[in-house]
């Protein structure tokens, strides 16, 4: 198999600059695109680090990952809205469109979920499918506003990890079509713990998609 085409460059987002990482399929036209999000303490390297970028792109898939605003290697950007706090869905919809991406896939860890939470009810159909990994902010949406999104989403956890891991689990969870994957024996970043079976879980429910 042709390795995946890597790349990384900025894109400008509601004035402020950010660095992402692609991955690329080698030969053929990609399937569905994935944006990759990520925690506090993390950025895009650890998607690239962990192999997760050139996994996606192996199987079809064009990954993009991007350094959120304050953090990695967009440290100089000024967040739209303060840690912890909801940001405005209209944000990743201007990532969206300036990487050029269409309806995507979201990978949405920890810290990303006050980016991917307003996205997911503000512009849900630009939304092919939500994996959120224990992320903030569920609380700050009620159980009837989750009843409404109809996007396909893989709800993911250590079992290990119980604050974010349970919290957002009960708040996720009334999301109509929504899957589990637990990672067994994971804390909070699960997919650190267990990269394979987290590409494995990821990659299987990618394919029920297409």
């Amino acid at each position: 198999m042709a390795a995946p085409r890597l790349s990384e460059s900025t894109i400008t987002v509601e004035g402020q600059t950010l660095f992402y990482r692609q991955a690329e399929p080698a030969q053929q036209a990609p399937k569905l695109p994935v944006l990759l999000l990520h925690g506090i303490r993390f950025s895009s390297d650890t998607w690239l680090q962990l192999r997760t970028l050139a996994t996606l792109a192996e199987n079809g898939y064009r990954a993009v990952a991007i350094d959120l605003p304050g953090l990695g290697r967009s440290k100089d950007a000024t967040a739209p809205a303060p840690v912890g706090q909801p940001a405005p869905g209209a944000f990743l919809k201007a990532v969206l469109e300036a990487l050029c991406l269409g309806p995507a896939v979201v990978i949405s860890p920890s810290l990303s979920g006050m980016y991917s939470l307003p996205f997911l009810f503000q512009h849900n159909h630009l939304l092919k499918a939500y994996v959120p990994v224990a992320p903030i902010c569920t609380e700050k949406f009620t159980a009837e506003q989750y009843a409404q999104i109809k996007t396909p989403t893989l709800i993911v956890y250590g079992d290990q990890d119980v604050e974010l891991g349970q919290t957002s689990l009960n708040n996720l969870r009334h999301l109509p079509e929504h899957q589990v994957l637990v990672l067994q024996g994971t804390g909070h970043p699960c997919y650190l713990d267990k990269p394979d079976e987290w590409h494995r879980g990821l990659l299987a429910f990618l394919q029920q998609l297409e």
